[in-house]
């Protein structure tokens, strides 16, 4: 990649935006046009303008959203870390060494007290479980994954019939709160509490997600992370607190 990003362009070819989608969709399938906008929106990628004002990408271009692409899909980098190497390779340096990826069901991004970072509500993997996977990685009982979907807290993709890594976590959660007694019924609490700030954020988001401009809507996207972060730190600290105080 620091090769490619450092060597002269081969000729003077230059895409449009919709053929830089069609070279990119073959690795990175949810890539979408607003995508590579909101990714030039943040200085990431600088394609030449026509003096129409359309975008002409290079092939080098394109390289930069592949390692772009590549780094958010398989090590979650956030864009300001992804921005920080890429300024490197511009100025002739190595970006820092990264752990080498092995396929196993991606953690939970945490913060040092332990919550969930903003990151993390951003992350999007492509982990897909059958049913039979689901059991047997999160140590719980066809029973128990019945009332867990009975009580709403896990849900199967639509479609698809294949589980995610938040239905993951839920599920084995749920399995080491079942050791202190707590049952899939008991934990409607959680959901109910969970509905409840969802809509607060899409509330205050809502604007933002109404309009049609890249940018805004990227722009939202962090905002919802940023406020789902302070959300979950907010209940876990006034849980915690309210415990101390009895």
């Amino acid at each position: 990649m620091t090769e490619t990003l450092g060597a002269a362009a081969g000729g003077r070819v230059r895409l449009n935006i919709g053929e830089v989608l069609d070279l990119l969709r073959p690795d990175f399938p949810g890539v979408t046009i607003p995508k590579i906008r909101f990714l030039e929106d943040k200085g990431l990628v600088k394609p030449e303008r026509t003096p129409a004002g359309y975008r002409k990408f290079s092939h080098d271009d394109v390289e930069r959203l592949r390692y772009v692409l590549r780094m958010q899909r398989d090590h979650y980098l956030p864009l300001r870390v992804i921005g920080d190497h890429l300024d490197a390779i511009d100025r002739g340096m190595a970006p820092p060494p990264i752990e080498p990826v092995v396929p196993t069901v991606p953690t939970v991004s945490l913060s040092a007290d332990g919550t969930p970072s903003a990151e993390s509500f951003l992350r999007h993997d492509n982990v897909r479980l059958s049913r039979k996977e689901l059991l047997k990685i999160a140590e719980i009982t066809e029973e128990q994954l019945a009332q867990l979907e009975q009580f709403g807290l896990v849900t199967a993709r639509p479609g698809t019939g294949h589980f995610d890594t938040d239905a993951l976590v839920i599920a084995t959660t749920a399995r080491e709160l079942s050791e202190f007694g707590l049952e899939p019924r008991h934990l409607r609490a959680f959901k109910t509490s969970a509905d409840r700030e969802v809509g607060l954020v899409e509330q205050v988001v809502a604007p933002q997600m109404r309009g049609r401009d890249a940018s805004a809507r990227g722009q939202a996207e962090e905002t919802i992370s940023e406020i789902a972060a302070l959300s979950v730190r907010l209940h876990a600290t006034l849980v915690k607190a309210g415990l101390r105080a009895r």
